[in-house]
């Protein structure tokens, strides 16, 4: 990531893989200002086993690097929320949040999946509607869109498809909640945005793209919708982002998804 840092100030970045499902065997998280080395960084533990990263930057030319090598592992244990209650943590991601106000759509979850038996088949055909009806169309949304927008304007990019089966999920009193990961095999790259819901006593995952495999996927950051997971936060000062790249491979061959199995998501 390049930052043009007009006026002194805190970025936090969210970018490491989180430390639950899978062992980061390396990593390097390079920090530069003009070309020179930048030591002012504080690493934070966050939700989920997320970590942040705190920048504090003069004014300048601010680029960050992060490079890992990870191991996934094939039977995760599930991820225990800070607060240690995962019956807690279920109430509270069945509630509406900032891009999910999902007390808006209780008729339409209902009309469409209402009919539908138990909540595992309910949350998969939420996810095939969302992908046979909304379109994935880049630029067409921005930070201020919630998935209300997504589903009036039947288009959007990944973090709007996570949303709106956020929505609708929680519109059924199925608890979901956001993923950010990595996506060996998304073309093009970057980073991506799935959701998962808690039903048959477990947490699964749900890509409404299927634009790539769900096995591969290696979790940055989890909460109650995108606000809680942004890959980078500016606080204070000012400065803006002028260029990313992202890049994300595993060895050997890519997984098959038929996106109907039940998938954990470490």
């Amino acid at each position: 990531m390049e930052f043009d840092v007009a006026a002194a100030t805190r970025i936090v970045a969210q970018v490491r893989p989180s430390l639950t499902g899978h062992q980061v065997e390396d990593e390097t998280f390079e920090v530069r200002l003009d070309g020179s080395p930048q030591a002012s960084v504080e690493i934070l533990d966050a939700e989920y086993g997320g970590r942040l990263d705190v920048v504090d930057s003069a004014t300048g030319q601010l680029s960050i690097h992060y490079r890992a090598t990870v191991a996934v592992i094939d039977d995760p244990q599930p991820l225990v929320p800070r607060h240690g209650s995962p019956a807690l943590e279920r109430l509270e991601l069945a509630r509406p949040s900032r891009y999910c106000p999902s007390d808006h759509v209780g008729g339409i979850a209902a009309a469409e999946f209402g009919a539908i038996d138990g909540a595992g088949a309910q949350a998969a055909a939420i996810a095939s509607w969302i992908h046979d009806r909304i379109g994935y169309v880049a630029g067409s949304t921005d930070v201020h869109d919630s998935a209300e927008h997504t589903l009036l304007t039947g288009q959007g990019v990944c973090r709007d498809f996570a949303h709106l089966g956020i929505l609708l999920c929680r519109a059924l009193d199925i608890p979901a909640r956001f993923a950010a990961v990595f996506a060996p095999g998304l073309d093009p790259m970057d980073f991506h945005a799935v959701f998962e819901a808690w039903h048959d006593d477990g947490w699964w995952v749900y890509d409404a793209t299927r634009l790539a495999p769900r096995q591969s996927l290696v979790r940055i950051a989890t909460g109650r919708d995108a606000a809680d997971t942004s890959f980078a936060t500016v606080i204070g000062g000012r400065a803006t982002l002028t260029e990313m790249s992202v890049m994300a491979t595993v060895d050997g061959e890519l997984p098959t998804d038929d996106h109907a199995s039940l998938v954990a998501l470490g």
